[in-house]
C-alpha cells in the first residue's frame, strides 16, 4: 500500500511538468508575444515616460558616473519626485533622481557627485 502512494505522488508531480513542456518554437513565440506586449505597454503609457517639462536652460552634456555637477543641473525642478511611477529604486538619504533630457541620474545632492547614470530613459 505504501508503494502504490509513493508511486501515485510521483506520478502527480512528474505528469504535469512533462505536460507543460513547450517546444522551442512556442518558447520563442511566447517570449516574442511578452516583447510586444510591453511595447504596446509603454505605447499607451507614454505619458508616464514623457510626463513634465524637462527642457533645460543648459545645453545636453553626456555624464558618467563619479562626475561632479553644478547645482543648476540637479535642483529641485528636475527631481523626480515620484521614482515608483518609473520604476527606479529608491534613493538612499541625500540622493535624488534627476532626470537630464531623456537620461536619468542618481545625483548626491550634499556633493554633486553622481552615482548611477540611465541613458535614453525617456525615449
Amino acid at each position: 500500500m505504501r508503494k502504490i502512494i509513493i508511486l501515485g505522488l510521483l506520478a502527480a508531480t512528474v505528469v504535469p511538468s512533462v505536460a507543460s513542456a513547450q517546444s522551442y518554437g512556442e518558447a520563442r513565440r511566447s517570449e516574442q508575444r511578452l516583447r510586444e506586449d510591453w511595447q504596446d505597454y509603454r505605447r499607451s503609457h507614454r505619458d508616464v515616460y514623457r510626463a513634465g517639462n524637462w527642457n533645460a536652460p543648459f545645453r545636453y552634456s553626456r555624464w558618467n558616473a563619479g562626475a561632479q555637477l553644478r547645482p543648476a543641473y540637479y535642483s529641485s525642478r528636475y527631481y523626480i519626485a515620484d521614482p515608483y511611477r518609473y520604476r527606479l529604486p529608491r534613493p538612499a538619504a541625500n540622493q535624488r533622481w534627476v532626470r537630464h533630457y531623456n537620461d536619468v541620474m542618481l545625483v548626491n545632492v550634499r556633493t554633486g557627485r553622481v552615482m548611477t547614470v540611465h541613458r535614453g530613459f525617456f525615449w
